[in-house]
């Protein structure tokens, strides 16, 4: 992109504050768009423990734009879906999703090993020349001047020495306990959901033999979950007893009751205990992302219950929503406002997913043995329900609500506000081969010359599609004679007035 060239005097364009998956998308993002930052991160290389273990298509896709996306199948394992048991693990509903890709072109549910994704990040960070890492730093505090200034305080926690940078704008990437958001005075709205669970990591070269994809265990007295995130590696989640705590599990053998009925005779020492941890999983929403030039992101504005595997994605979903914004901004080619879409944006989405999370927490977790017999008879019957079972195993998360930078919906089927898919254009050719990180204008109908310079001034690619495409199938379903799609893959506006779509499209050269 154009950007004015920086002196050794002038802020720093963006500084992040956390080197997670989310501040490194945002960095690695930013890079692409030749944006100048600094990560600050308070750990020397990458947090060891697993957290995070499942992502979907949509962010499978954001893995693939920042280049690690063969590296990610690599290290990942697409899952088979969902599997209901009661408290004897007996299986009552199958929700079965083997081979299954969505509509971006990768499995719809992935697991895998966060430290291994968070290398391949850190690594495919250092291919961006204008972006600089410091670790092993602890922010302090985080003030603005009023006059577009951020100042950014650290210490080495190596010298002790203390350290400020100035910034343009800074992101908040650092976790629940974040020293951004405090710096703000924004605060967690608490959305009445708390659980104690036990998180248990388990590696072994051994095979267990049990069913490639999530086990729910719908007991209200020891909920469980179980999964396979690795070629040696599993994860069991089990729900914390009044009084109980991760000291009481300890070692594989304090561990085995609990996980004994997936282990099938195993003897303890092929197992090895890589982590157990106690976690209180909480539904919070930070009631304001942005103050001025610093904005919040992932667990620092908002905290989603496991239950749909959705905490990491809307931390990436945030990176990318904010970073070609800010990127347009820093480049002049966007006014400042269009910073403000970002909490319009994702907060509501964020906070719709947080809901479901709960929805289905309470409706697998709770109930006493009213709720069981209720999931008993009602799950393996939700297969009959016409189109259910696609909507049930199916990644979509909801559109975003209208704002400066996304239409009005309309019509019920609108495709304003909806991600366009990754589809196939040729023999192994999607839209994300074809086309860049800008905006890009996809039609079903032959433009004009004039329209098309008009676009290309503007920095908007066409692609037209062919009728009886994938493409050509989704503009017609959504009433669209064209859609414009923003660099996020969003869809700004859709309809039959392709003129309009073509003077709707912003300024955004990418070079």
């Amino acid at each position: 992109m154009n950007r004015s060239r920086r002196t050794s005097t002038d802020p720093i364009p963006v500084v992040i504050v956390g080197a997670g998956p989310v501040g490194v998308t945002a960095a690695t993002l930013l890079g692409q768009y030749g944006v100048d930052c600094l990560v600050l991160d308070r750990w020397d290389g990458v947090y060891p423990q697993p957290r995070a273990v499942h992502l979907d298509d949509e962010i499978y896709r954001v893995l693939v734009r920042l280049g690690v996306g063969e590296q990610f199948a690599a290290v990942s394992r697409p899952t088979r879906g969902l599997q209901l048991t009661d408290r004897n693990h007996r299986a009552f509903a199958v929700f079965d999703r083997a081979g299954d890709h969505g509509r971006h072109g990768h499995p719809r549910a992935n697991l895998f090993d966060q430290p291994e994704l968070e290398h391949l990040l850190r690594t495919n960070l250092k291919d961006q020349t204008t972006v600089g890492l410091r670790e092993n730093v602890e922010v302090t505090d985080v003030a603005q001047d009023g006059q577009g200034r951020v100042r950014v305080d650290f210490t080495d926690r190596l010298t002790g020495e203390h350290e400020s940078v100035l910034a343009t704008h800074v992101l908040g990437c650092d976790g629940a306990n974040s020293v951004v958001r405090t710096a703000i005075g924004s605060t967690m709205e608490d959305l009445e959901f708390e659980q104690r669970w036990l998180v248990i990591d388990v590696a072994s070269k051994v095979e267990l033999d049990q069913w490639e994809g999530v086990h729910q265990v719908c007991d209200p007295q020891r909920a469980a979950t179980y999964m396979r995130i690795g070629d040696s590696r599993y994860r069991w989640e089990f729900r914390l007893l009044e009084g109980e705590t991760a000291a009481d599990f300890d070692s594989i053998e304090a561990l085995r009751p609990l996980i004994g009925p997936w282990l099938e005779g195993i003897p303890c020492d092929k197992l090895e205990l890589v982590r157990v941890a106690e976690y209180t999983f909480r539904a919070q929403l930070a009631d304001r992302w942005r103050d001025r030039n610093v904005f919040l992101l992932g667990d620092a504005a908002h905290l989603t219950p496991p239950f749909i595997g959705q905490g990491l994605c809307a931390g990436v979903r945030d990176s990318m929503n904010l970073s070609w914004k800010i990127a347009g901004v820093l480049s002049g080619d966007l006014p400042d406002s269009v910073l403000d879409t970002y909490e319009v944006e994702r907060k509501p989405h964020a906070r719709a997913l947080i809901k479901l999370a709960k929805l289905i927490g309470v409706s697998m977790t709770q109930g006493g043995r009213a709720g069981d017999m209720l999931r008993r008879a009602i799950a393996p019957r939700l297969h009959w329900i016409p189109g259910l079972r696609d909507r049930l195993l199916d990644s979509e998360t909801p559109p975003l609500r209208r704002s400066a930078l996304v239409e009005g919906r309309g019509l019920r089927k609108s495709l304003n506000g909806r991600l366009c898919p990754n589809a196939l254009l040729a023999d192994d050719i999607r839209y994300d081969d074809v086309t860049r990180a800008g905006f890009v204008i996809v039609t079903g109908v032959p433009l004009s010359p004039q329209q098309q310079a008009l676009l290309a001034g503007r920095g908007t690619e066409v692609l037209e599609v062919q009728p009886d495409s994938p493409l050509y199938n989704w503009l017609a379903d959504g009433n669209a004679a064209a859609a414009l799609v923003r660099p996020d893959l969003t869809v700004l506006r859709a309809g039959r007035d392709v003129a309009g779509l073509c003077a709707a499209a912003p300024r955004f050269l990418v070079t």
